[in-house]
């Protein structure tokens, strides 16, 4: 297996960081992460792909490595997040990929597949993965996401900051006390004062204010012609039964483009690290068709 490696690209005048897995010459799979979190959050997943597909995992703008924004209030949305996609692809000379997102991650993909921004995206989409995502959210559930990513917390060591984030992201499910470990490394970011902090700009939450239709997307699920794999936590509080419900109905749910399955032991989101998830996502993306 090809190892992965880091990489910086300036997309629409913003330097990203994303790891890359895989062959370079193979099909390509985006893996975006969610809201508050960063790209390695997909190490597991690019480590399970990358014998046969070319995974590229990136940190959005004001996530991880990658700069934060200059301009707030106009870049941490998902147009301008689905503008950086189509810049990434572009520099990265992809012409199509299949998309696995989670959380935000999923809503950008949706924004994409479905030409929602940039019609000239929509083709480029071979299929979507979303990762407890949907067209429409629960508005109990943004306002406790709101709550926690909003006011990032400071600890004096990396220790605490672990023990905040293993509560924090209970809902992800199971994981390793190596993958914890790596989660709280990867997402890390120390103070001028010498406490440690997430590793974000705490201005992201500024899209539920500024962009307050940014997770409402039924016109883009209705136009998305690729197809559409969703997983959702059986105990998330973001994406409701009756939700997915209608997602069936509609777009490739109508069309007969969709699968849902439901992951047990796991809300919002499931961390895409376990065998069980891992095996239902290849199997999909072969199903598809490179």
């Amino acid at each position: 297996m090809t190892l992965p490696s880091s990489h910086y690209v300036t997309c629409a005048g913003r330097e990203l960081h994303y790891m890359q897995w895989g062959p370079p010459d193979a099909p390509v799979v985006i893996a975006w992460h969610g809201l508050a979190r960063t790209g390695r959050d997909m190490d597991e997943l690019a480590a399970a792909l990358a014998d046969r597909w070319r995974v590229v995992c990136p940190d959005t703008i004001g996530r991880g490595l990658s700069q934060w924004s200059p301009a707030p209030r106009e870049e941490y949305c998902i147009a301008f997040y689905v503008r950086l996609a189509a810049a990434l692809m572009d520099a990265l000379g992809i012409a199509r990929a299949h998309w696995v997102g989670t959380s935000m991650g999923g809503a950008i993909g949706l924004a994409c597949a479905g030409g929602r921004v940039l019609p000239a995206m929509q083709p480029r989409i071979r299929s979507l993965v979303l990762n407890d995502m949907a067209p429409q959210l629960a508005d109990a559930a943004i306002a406790r996401i709101r709550a926690y990513a909003g006011q990032p917390p400071a600890f004096a060591t990396v220790t605490e900051l672990e023990a905040f984030l293993r509560q924090a992201y209970a809902p992800y499910g199971w994981l390793s006390d190596a993958q914890w470990r790596r989660l709280a490394e990867t997402s890390t970011r120390r103070l001028p004062d010498g406490r440690v902090t997430p590793h974000y700009d705490p201005a992201i939450v500024g899209q539920f204010e500024h962009h307050p239709q940014d997770y409402r997307q039924w016109d883009a699920w209705d136009a998305i012609e690729a197809p559409v794999l969703c997983l959702r936590g059986a105990e998330s509080d973001l994406v409701l039964p009756e939700t997915v419900a209608q997602m069936r109905t509609r777009g490739p749910g109508a069309a007969g483009r969709l699968q849902v399955l439901e992951v047990p032991g796991c809300g919002h989101a499931p961390a895409l690290n376990v065998p069980a998830q891992l095996d239902v996502v290849r199997a999909f993306l072969e199903r598809v068709g490179d």
